[in-house]
């Protein structure tokens, strides 16, 4: 049995872990595959978890607040919203030229794209947990220090991607546009798998939704 504090330090580590989810670790690296400097990089990765955090700490209090539980139909809506950010976040890459590349720098596109992911996956997860926890005021902890460890691990993480890029940006030629088109065309990808699984695999589309937070 759990105390309060594991209670609580499962929280933040849940929330390292959901940085690490696909989906995230694909719209992180379509974005910062157009930065410039590592500063620039870790701040999308900072305004992406706030975003995230953001939409989990207002989903997840009113779930606290009315003891609610997520359908299958919402959790598995809410994933295919992800696709289709994905998707666009990929053919924004992909298409490139000066207008796309001020749109991708932009510091709003990191927190919008944070707050539609806050819904998905590991993070629906927890907030089907919530009611599992009989105190509301360590339910309402555990959700904010989700949102901390998601904040702190999606730094690391966009970090962990920035590096490489940026090294090999400033000592290969063309380095930079191979990145952006490959960041692009996995995004593209992998949002069509993704609804692809999202509409047929779980159901959603076939009118029998069948969704497993993962």
């Amino acid at each position: 049995m759990l105390t309060s504090f594991g209670i609580l330090v499962l929280g933040f580590l849940l929330g390292m872990r959901h940085a690490t989810d696909a989906d995230h670790v694909v719209a992180v690296t379509t974005i910062v595959s157009r930065q410039r400097s590592i500063p620039r990089a870790a701040s999308i990765g900072a305004l992406w978890g706030i975003g995230h955090t953001v939409t989990l700490l207002a989903v997840g209090g009113a779930m606290i607040v009315l003891e609610l539980a997520m359908p299958p139909w919402l959790g598995l809506t809410l994933e295919l919203l992800v696709a289709v950010m994905l998707v666009v976040l990929g053919v924004v890459n992909v298409v490139g030229g000066a207008r796309s590349e001020r749109m991708i720098d932009s510091s709003a596109r990191p927190l919008i794209v944070g707050t539609i992911h806050g819904m998905a996956g590991s993070a629906a997860f927890t907030l089907l947990a919530l009611p599992l926890i009989a105190s509301p005021m360590l339910a309402a902890g555990y959700l904010v220090l989700f949102g901390i460890g998601t904040i702190a691990g999606m730094v690391v993480v966009t970090l962990a991607i920035s590096l490489p890029s940026l090294y090999a940006a400033h000592r290969i030629d063309g380095a930079r546009t191979v990145l952006r088109y490959a960041a692009g065309f996995a995004s593209i990808g992998f949002g069509l798998y993704l609804a692809h699984h999202v509409g047929f695999v779980d159901g959603l589309f076939t009118g029998s939704p069948a969704w497993t937070p993962k």
